[in-house]
């Protein structure tokens, strides 16, 4: 008998030797390829790691976390991954084609391919120019606000594993945005009937460095791409190098770029200043009453980077046009026959 009760405990001893004990930690790994920096950084709103990156792109390393979203920045550009201690989470991808495309990999692979679904998701609707979807009439939209419910947690209930705590935060943060587009609806949708393509541009007519004017009817016959920025504005500044890069793809063509600054008037000398430093090309102007001004405020621009494409008769072709990084605005010029 005392046989029996000693192999009886030594199996449990094994049994409970076999139990996995979750990590209080995130195991973070995987490769980077086409990829010459040396490092990557997870952050959070109380996390932030730098994690080195071998001369193959390969990368390995712990963190604890506040369980939720944090952002991967990969060199200049960054995504939104989720992450939860006791993940052992593989990522595989090219710099050339992050963040669009990444391949997940072990713990936590369920609730990050979700993320990149939802993603795409938002793309493909068109959801990140509400614009879109404010200018539909009464009865489109809402058949669009129904297929997009129906969507929307169609997304989530398709994704395997998916966190419980994540999968409540989605249907929260759905229902919101859901609930953004049924309350703005009415006011938003005049504003975005009167900004629709086609419609007559609303005009500027402000200085440039030398102190001219510049008017929008100064540049009829070509087509004018404006971007709507300010000295102060991180996510405006990010987007000079690529504007730097579209306006030498098209230079000689018949496009004008026209970089509207809405810093404050006593802030002039730290526009002309920027401009100058970093050699800032294209038409540079300077509205009058900043986030006032009436070229401004007949857009609705409340929030900055802002890009306009106007046609060659003074036309709206995209009150919402895409940046200079998204690679929609070649296609988008390519289609007008630049």
């Amino acid at each position: 008998m005392k046989k029996v009760i000693y192999v009886l405990a030594l199996v449990a001893i094994m049994v409970s030797c076999k139990k996995e004990t979750p990590n209080d930690f995130v195991t973070l790994q995987g490769t980077i390829q086409n990829y010459d920096g040396e490092s990557l950084t997870i952050y959070g709103k109380k996390d932030f790691k730098t994690i080195f990156v071998d001369e193959n792109g390969i990368f390995r390393d712990t963190l604890t976390v506040e369980d939720g979203f944090h952002g991967l920045k990969i060199g200049e550009k960054q995504s939104v991954i989720y992450l939860k201690n006791g993940y052992v989470l593989d990522i595989e991808t090219d710099y050339e084609q992050y963040p669009t495309a990444i391949t997940f990999k072990g713990k936590g692979k369920a609730d990050n391919q979700y993320i990149l679904d939802k993603m795409a998701f938002i793309k493909n609707e068109n959801l990140e120019s509400p614009n879109a979807v404010f200018e539909l009439e009464k009865e489109a939209f809402d058949a669009k606000m129904n297929s997009l419910e129906s969507d929307l947690e169609k997304l989530i209930v398709d994704a395997e594993d998916l966190d419980e705590t994540l999968a409540a935060q989605e249907r929260e943060a759905n229902q919101k945005l859901l609930e953004f587009f049924n309350s703005n609806y009415q006011a938003q949708h005049t504003s975005s009937v009167r900004l629709k393509k086609g419609a007559p541009s609303p005009k500027f007519n402000y200085p440039n460095t030398e102190g001219e004017n510049v008017s929008l009817d100064d540049l009829k016959g070509d087509y004018v791409y404006v971007d709507v920025w300010a000295t102060w504005c991180g996510p405006c500044k990010k987007e000079i190098p690529h504007l730097k890069e579209i306006q030498k793809e098209y230079e000689g063509k018949n496009i004008s770029f026209v970089s509207l600054s809405i810093d404050k008037q006593e802030n002039k000398d730290k526009w002309l200043e920027m401009v100058k430093n970093e050699q800032l090309s294209g038409i540079q102007i300077m509205a009058d009453k900043d986030f006032r001004s009436d070229f401004v405020t007949a857009y609705s621009i409340n929030a900055i980077p802002r890009f306009i494409l106007i046609d060659k008769e003074g036309n709206i072709l995209d009150a919402n046009a895409p940046r200079p990084s998204d690679p929609r605005l070649k296609e988008l010029f390519s289609s007008l026959n630049l």
